[in-house]
């Protein structure tokens, strides 16, 4: 179904009016489908960013645009879920993690697959992918021949649009700013001379799958995780939701497996009961009696 075209169109999207019964219908909307719960204050934002929308399909308002979403559900979903979300991140982002990662949990995971065993790691909401590529980083300082070995990550994200940024694996030299120290080529190719665009090694890259995946829906992985990083997403639902994510997520874990969140989130819920806190936002899955 192709978009409508109209003489009354807005030409931008400042124009177009949003009112309390169009953000009404957009916020069920969300939630139904996504999981995701939309605050008021959120308003301003989803104004400029489906009105952009809006405005590229051409159509006359809210109200147009949600018959149009509901119509063609399966080829502008992407579209709307990437309005809706927002892809903040960067190379070893909270670098406690990592320090916590390489120090404590990846080194008896090398052993491991060093000795033939099975090692899993998953970075869930990975956006552009500088989560999951740096934990790959942190896999190969400690494991170079780790791309032989059997150890992989899974790197999952709703947004279609972030995932194929991910795939491309070149970030420009803001995109590529990584903390100072011991961080320091561990993701990307050195090359000589001025460079504004850089490659993310291929080693790094050979470990990780990308993966479109609605964290609130179905998981079609059949094994469980060494360690989960699920960091900042849980912002996005209520609290209903994030204690059902937090509980799927323990569950997903082996037993000592770790979950990383967010700086601002807390593991609630039946979940705690299965995981213990192991660091700053860092939580370890308890042994079963």
């Amino acid at each position: 179904m192709n978009a409508p075209t109209s003489s009354l169109t807005p030409r931008r999207r400042s124009e177009i009016a949003f009112g309390e019964s169009d953000f009404q219908r957009i916020a069920a909307f969300a939630k139904s489908e996504y999981g995701l719960h939309l605050e008021p204050s959120k308003k301003a934002m989803i104004h400029s960013r489906l009105g952009k929308r809006i405005v590229a399909l051409n159509l006359d308002g809210f109200t147009e645009y949600d018959k149009f979403l509901r119509a063609n559900l399966d080829t502008e979903s992407d579209h709307f879920i990437s309005a809706l979300t927002t892809n903040v991140t960067n190379f070893y982002r909270e670098k406690h993690h990592f320090e916590q990662l390489q120090s404590e949990v990846l080194p008896r995971l090398v052993e491991r697959a060093r000795s033939g065993g099975r090692v899993r790691l998953w970075s869930a909401g990975c956006s552009s992918g500088p989560e999951p590529y740096s934990l790959s980083g942190s896999v190969i300082l400690l494991c170079p021949e780790a791309p032989k070995l059997n150890v992989r990550i899974l790197a999952t994200d709703i947004d279609p649009f972030v995932l194929r940024r991910a795939e491309a694996a070149v970030y420009s030299d803001e995109e590529a700013k990584i903390p100072p120290g011991s961080w320091a080529n561990q993701v990307f190719e050195k090359s000589g001379g001025a460079k504004t665009d850089f490659r993310v090694r291929a080693d790094v890259r050979s470990l990780v799958s990308f993966r479109q995946l609605n964290i609130n829906g179905n998981w079609p992985m059949s094994g469980l995780f060494d360690v989960i990083m699920c960091r900042n997403m849980a912002i996005y639902f209520d609290n209903q939701t994030q204690q059902t994510l937090w509980r799927r997520l323990a569950e997903q874990l082996v037993p000592g497996g770790m979950l990383f969140i967010g700086h601002s989130e807390r593991v609630s819920g039946p979940a705690t009961g299965m995981l213990e806190a192991a660091g700053v936002t860092a939580y370890r899955k308890r042994s079963a009696s």
